[in-house]
């Protein structure tokens, strides 16, 4: 491997199911043989709760012994872990390591967590008099009248939302009140804070529903019943909204029986991976590799050593020859 001269932040990415912890260690892999270190950062929101261990598909205990992870298991299940507080967290984590000379890389299918680690984001904070306010205007007025509201002081906000989802609206106008500002100006903008190699895996369709049935059988099998029994009084608001465990409640609450929960966790993680595909899908940054490919490991670091060397500065994906962009011809098949 030559030397790196710009190294990045490495990010890898995609939809739930699809190896990318697999893909990190084997970085990691691949450095120490080259006397370079790397550890894995967590990107994602329910496997950064303690205890949650069957129910996210948290690396196995041999995969977390091989290579530190950070960011793991660190959130009583009762704190809710927000995106602002991941953004404190992770570039407070990318510092150290950057410092000790060890290559982060952030892992997750989370994208806005990925994101907010490393790019151009800010998050306002809240002002409860304000959000009483609107929330009471809501329940007087209605949410149209609200969202109206909305188009007129921020119709750039306003087109990319859901007016039915009167949370984001009533959120957006307490951004509003606060900053002064348009709350389209604090949306997420593909602009790197933090130099990164984002690493995109894709996967066929038919392949990424069988993995995601293997691996929910899998989950039933290894007690994600009794894991559920145990964190039902531990979970709170957020954490409780963790694929898996409402089912696992309705199993024990005699409501639901093992098989039906096992097909309805399936269904809706299949569910879930389509909403990952089109969120990673948007950014053009992100370097696509077909999961399968059996050079699947080569191809990323060969991305990577691309990336240190200034090769994709200024254009990035749009110039990678290994990308294989599946919102592309195939892109339509996850829109269904």
């Amino acid at each position: 491997m030559p030397t790196l001269l710009n190294q990045r932040i490495i990010s890898i990415v995609g939809p739930t199911a699809t190896g990318k912890t697999d893909l990190a260690i084997n970085i990691v892999r691949v450095f120490r043989h080259h006397d370079m270190e790397a550890e894995i950062i967590n990107a994602d929101a329910y496997q950064m709760y303690a205890g949650m261990d069957i129910g996210t598909a948290k690396p196995s205990p041999v995969q977390l012994y091989e290579v530190r992870h950070h960011l793991m298991g660190i959130s009583d299940p009762h704190v809710p872990m927000t995106v602002a507080r991941f953004q404190k967290l992770s570039r407070a984590c990318i510092d150290q390591l950057q410092q000790r000379n060890i290559r982060p890389i952030l892992v997750g299918g989370s994208g806005l967590y990925s994101r907010a680690a490393v790019d151009e984001m800010s998050f306002p904070g809240t002002d409860p008099h304000i959000r009483e306010h609107l929330e009471r205007r809501a329940a007087i007025e209605g949410p149209t009248v609200l969202f109206a509201e909305l188009q007129d002081r921020d119709p750039i906000a306003a087109s990319r939302m859901d007016p039915r989802n009167l949370r984001r609206t009533i959120r957006a106008l307490e951004v509003i009140e606060i900053t002064g500002k348009a709350y389209s100006a604090n949306l997420p903008h593909y602009s790197y804070k933090i130099p990164t190699i984002q690493i995109g895996l894709d996967i066929d369709r038919e392949e990424l529903d069988r993995r995601i049935d293997i691996r929910t059988a899998a989950m039933i099998r290894n007690g994600l019943l009794e894991e559920a029994r145990g964190m039902r009084p531990k979970l709170g608001l957020t954490a409780v909204k963790a694929l898996g465990y409402k089912e696992m409640f309705e199993v024990l609450d005699g409501s639901m029986t093992l098989e039906e929960a096992q097909k309805s966790i399936a269904q809706k993680t299949k569910r879930l991976a389509r909403k990952q595909m089109g969120w990673f899908g948007r950014d053009p940054r992100i370097h696509w590799i077909q999961a399968l490919d059996p050079q699947l490991v080569e191809k990323a670091i060969q991305v990577i050593i691309r990336a240190d060397q200034g090769e994709f500065d200024g254009f990035d994906a749009e110039a990678d020859t290994y990308a294989s962009h599946h919102l592309g011809d195939t892109g339509r098949r996850w829109r269904t």
